[in-house]
């Protein structure tokens, strides 16, 4: 029970800080392009987690059995996944961000039956029912304009992808550093982006960048967002099933929409405390299902 207690505080927080993400790339991505903006915020990352895992003292060592899992989780997770969602939310509105995100937790509790075989419990189906409701109800209220079509099938593909993603860590050995493996699929991010990008650079407008709004917005998308998030959820994921843990995803859309209506001037009505309640209510239950 302490295991998932700590579990679900980790994937809590993480979700958390990419629900305050949307409201920093929002205002990045029109700046920053989206390639460019991942590519930046994973050599920022990977110099955090690289200090992290000095000071800690990491063992760096991995299997040759294992690289082409830790490949395929750089790849699938934080290459085209972060790539679509960072496209999605530049085509897309926040709310439509927030209405597709919700499909995440239906896609692991998916691939989690599928290669991993864990049973999908009455608990955690009316779990994930009753966290959709509430997602559904906090931006339900959204128009979606046909002409953003392109921004939500990035989205959607965001979402496929993120799941996968997060089930496959499940597959890694748990005597691993979750440090390690979030440095190495980064690096694997970083390799791949490097070709496509780097031509790209010299056309940023650097003395855009230098505004502190922008060059602050990054570091929190490299160190924060990137680094610390996703050390976060890998380690989170560890300790509850991976079908369970997708449930926590759901926080992401109320610290958006939360953030929207502190800095943004978004305003939010009872329709938002309805879902946040439906939405606790569906983590709790997978909470004391463990």
């Amino acid at each position: 029970m302490k295991n998932t207690l700590l579990g679900s505080l980790y994937l809590s927080l993480a979700a958390s800080i990419w629900g305050g993400m949307y409201v920093v790339v929002k205002h990045v991505v029109d700046f920053v392009p989206p390639l460019e903006l991942v590519w930046i915020r994973y050599v920022i990352a990977i110099f955090a987690l690289l200090i992290i895992g000095v000071v800690t003292k990491q063992s760096w060592r991995i299997e040759k059995r294992d690289f082409l899992l830790i490949f395929m989780i750089g790849l699938i997770g934080n290459t085209i996944s972060i790539i679509t969602q960072e496209v999605g939310t530049m085509l897309s509105t926040a709310q439509m961000g927030a209405i597709i995100t919700s499909t995440t937790p239906a896609f692991i509790v998916l691939f989690a039956r599928i290669i991993l075989k864990e049973k999908i419990t009455f608990k955690k189906a009316i779990s994930i029912i009753l966290a959709t409701i509430g997602v559904a109800t906090i931006v339900g209220n959204a128009d979606i304009d046909p002409s953003l079509q392109l921004g939500g099938v990035s989205l959607l593909i965001a979402a496929l992808t993120w799941a996968l993603m997060s089930v496959l860590i499940k597959r890694i050995p748990r005597q691993y550093s979750q440090i390690v493996v979030t440095f190495y699929t980064t690096v694997v991010a970083i390799v791949l982006l490097t070709p496509i990008t780097i031509s790209r650079l010299p056309e940023l407008d650097v003395q855009a960048m230098m505004d502190p709004s922008i060059w602050g917005g990054l570091l929190y998308l490299g160190i924060v967002s990137t680094a610390c998030a996703f050390l976060l959820w890998n380690r989170g994921l560890r300790m509850v099933n991976a079908s369970s843990g997708g449930l926590f995803f759901f926080f992401q859309p109320i610290v958006g929409t939360f953030l929207g209506w502190l800095l943004l001037g978004e305003q939010i009505g009872l329709s938002f405390w309805i879902g946040t309640i439906l939405i606790f209510i569906g983590v709790l239950l997978v909470i004391r299902e463990q």
